[in-house]
């Protein structure tokens, strides 16, 4: 980022078109809310373009999320060709499917190679627009905050309550009967496959359908299989398809308390953004009978759990593998474009990275950073042509620029 980017970041001018009691900063460029992936793609691409930007970041580094709220255990679930941010591909001597620790240097060797500089520590408290369609406001807008599900007695309970966002390792559970209730994609399984791997007895609740796929069939990732046949076939012959080739790998899940929903994965994934399991290893402890699968809580007491079906049984801990939620509509003041609901946009794929008055939205598509680089492309070509209109006017000086909001992982 330009010095006199950063320079600006830290300093409130007045505002002679608002309320005299009124304070606020001028920053004539496009402003980046969060320095995740997106943020960062975002960045870089217009960085290509000849365009400068400010990063406002809340907490003190790059990809927050992923430095400090994923398990030590996490690698991609999709091979690296599918998980690459615009204009730099990942190292070819890093792995199919990269570590934690290997995706994270591999965002920091983005940032240092487009020269992006976030301001760090700067939270967005309100962001909206004045009369002149400027975007007010300032600080970090990090999109996804935890989801906690209420399950009643849920504060009585005596042992470790985590979200996994707080989960690193299983190490600290060796020995204990820990049960982890699953929201959505592969946070819970992989968590538990992590609690046997360190002599913990885990039980995974599962209270909803869920398409158990393999990694890897017929030699090739699952994902890429099935984004080539996507060229050649409509989704419901390649949802066929691919239960048809699991159902041969991993036989009947549904005997284990794992059973399909009615749609299939990628036409589940478009509709609710709701990702199947690529399974590393989990179902084999399952069928073991090292993981054992439990229907969902019904009521949680001091020491124990009463599940749905009637058992109730003790435990040490819970985990919460129950994803995360978008935080826009706390703090920014607009209607149009984002839901109240869930905090994403209201146009789905592939039209929801454009709202009005130069408000865009990176990473908001459910479909990972596949999603994240396209929109990134489309939000540079568009600001493009904005900055060029305006420079050619010579306009720069009084001219508001667009505020990119970022979906963390």
């Amino acid at each position: 980022m330009d010095d006199s980017l950063r320079e600006i970041a830290g300093k409130t001018a007045h505002d002679p078109h608002r309320n005299s009691s009124k304070r606020c900063v001028w920053v004539p460029s496009p402003i980046i809310i969060g320095a995740g992936p997106s943020g960062l793609a975002a960045a870089a691409c217009l960085k290509q373009k000849g365009i400068p930007s400010l990063i406002l970041e809340r907490s003190n580094c790059i990809a927050s999320l992923w430095q400090q709220k994923t398990y030590d255990r996490l690698k991609l679930h999709l091979p690296k060709q599918f998980c690459e941010l615009p204009l730099m591909s990942f190292p070819p001597n890093f792995p199919i499917y990269p570590t934690k620790q290997q995706f994270v240097k591999y965002l920091q060797d983005y940032a240092d190679r487009f020269e992006i500089s976030p301001v760090f520590n700067r939270r967005v408290a309100s962001a909206e627009f004045d009369e002149n369609c400027r975007v007010v406001g300032g600080g970090d807008g990090e999109n996804a905050e935890e989801v906690v599900p209420a399950i009643e007695g849920m504060e009585e309970f005596e042992g470790r309550v985590v979200h996994t966002s707080g989960y690193k390792s299983g190490e600290v559970y060796e020995g204990k009967k820990v049960v982890v209730v699953v929201g959505c994609g592969n946070s819970g399984m992989e968590v538990c496959l992590d609690l046997c791997n360190h002599n913990a007895t885990p039980s995974l609740v599962v209270r909803d359908a869920v398409h158990i796929l393999p990694r890897e069939m017929l030699g090739r990732s699952t994902f890429g299989l099935s984004m080539w046949l996507l060229k050649w076939l409509p989704i419901r012959l390649v949802d066929r398809f691919l239960l048809l080739v699991s159902r041969f790998m991993l036989g009947d899940t549904g005997r284990f308390g794992l059973v399909w929903p009615q749609l299939g994965p990628l036409e589940l994934k478009n509709l609710s953004g709701k990702t199947p399991v690529l399974d590393i290893g989990t179902l084999d402890k399952i069928k073991s009978g090292d993981i054992k699968i439990r229907p969902g809580i019904r009521r949680i007491r001091h020491k124990s759990i009463e599940f749905t079906d009637g058992t109730i049984e003790n435990f040490d801990a819970i985990i919460l593998a129950t994803g995360y939620k978008s935080n826009v509509p706390s703090w920014l003041k607009e209607s149009k474009m984002f839901s109240e609901k869930d905090g994403l946009p209201k146009r789905p794929f592939p039209n929801g990275w454009k709202g009005e008055c130069g408000l865009y939205a990176v990473g908001f598509t459910k479909r990972g950073l596949i999603g994240t680089s396209i929109d990134a492309k489309n939000i540079a070509d568009d600001i493009e042509r904005c900055w060029r209109i305006h420079v050619e006017a010579k306009h720069l000086s009084s001219i508001s620029w667009p505020i990119s909001l970022e979906k963390s992982i």
